[in-house]
């Protein structure tokens, strides 16, 4: 793998700051993105060469000259607050996306992977689900099927090489504890750790597809030297559903804790079940490695050892 100059938006967050971790390694230069109004920057490892800056701003633009390859990671992604705010949900994922897209139009840069999301799935009821077709229904999946159609307009005029990146339910060390709503695996984790007892909404019955960041990671390396992800767009999940109230039992049989949990009505948006049909991303030679008990307890000790001590 040849040495190259690689740029991430949204280094500080969760999912920029572990691939940055694995570029490094890998011996790539990294130059940084984020406004840390999500991340955090503590969470940017000290070789990576960081601006702070907002994707929407056209100040970035020159700090596209040179670089090889750019992620796009920077979202506004938390649920609950792009149903709240959907104008600024458009403005920060809609708008900041087609701003990183034209910046690298305009340096000529080689390749753009981009993070899209399964929630464009919303609508759709068959499941393992592939990425022929999309029904996006929260204010979030609207905002990251509107990128998506900006990338392939890119692809088209521009003949820009760009991979859409269909992410299921990333977890792992550096999730999201900070936002508004917790996703579920950090919640559940850290209301056990701190003896509360868990919710469940709905009776537990909503299922998601939850994916390990470093099987993610080993996806994007491979896209980065892969000419035949140009132009397309690939589920990443592991292929499995698991309920809410599987995923509290596998964490509570972790921590050897056993809480009656809280139930509560279902909520009012989301998406009931996610699982990815994950056989285009499999024909590449990709395959997720990280079983879920293992990946919950990696999780769990990065948040005894770096979250609880802060809340």
């Amino acid at each position: 793998m040849n040495k190259k100059k690689i740029l991430v938006t949204g280094i500080a967050g969760f999912i920029g700051s572990n691939l940055a971790d694995r570029l490094l390694v890998a011996g790539h230069e990294v130059l940084g993105i984020d406004n840390l109004s999500y991340g955090l920057k503590e969470q940017i490892a000290p070789e990576v060469i960081f601006h702070k800056l907002d994707i929407r701003s056209k100040d970035i633009y020159p700090l596209f000259e040179g670089i090889d390859m750019v992620f796009h990671m920077a979202a506004k992604n938390c649920l609950s607050d792009c149903q709240k705010d959907p104008v600024e949900t458009a403005d920060i994922n809609v708008v900041g996306t087609v701003n990183v897209l034209e910046a690298a139009s305009r340096a000529k840069v080689r390749k753009v992977i981009y993070a899209e999301s399964s929630d464009m799935y919303g609508g759709l009821k068959t499941f393992p689900t592939n990425e022929e077709k999309i029904q996006p229904e929260t204010f979030y999946a609207n905002s990251k099927a509107a990128s998506h159609f900006f990338a392939q307009s890119y692809v088209k005029y521009h003949q820009m090489n760009i991979t859409g990146l269909r992410y299921f339910n990333v977890y792992g060390p550096r999730q999201d504890w900070q936002r508004t709503d917790r996703p579920i695996v950090s919640e559940f984790i850290i209301q056990l750790l701190r003896g509360e007892r868990p919710i469940l909404y709905g009776e537990g019955r909503r299922s998601k597809d939850y994916i390990y960041v470093d099987d993610i990671n080993d996806f994007h390396l491979l896209a980065m030297e892969n000419d035949a992800t140009n132009g397309e767009v690939y589920n990443l999940g592991s292929g499995t559903a698991t309920s809410f109230k599987e995923l509290l039992d596998t964490v509570q049989k972790l921590l050897g804790k056993k809480v009656e949990p809280e139930l509560r009505p279902s909520l009012s948006f989301g998406v009931e079940r996610t699982e990815a049909d994950i056989s285009k991303a499999r024909a590449l030679g990709w395959e997720p490695k990280t079983s879920l008990e293992e990946g919950l307890r990696l999780s769990i000790d990065y948040i005894k050892k770096h979250v609880i001590p802060k809340l």
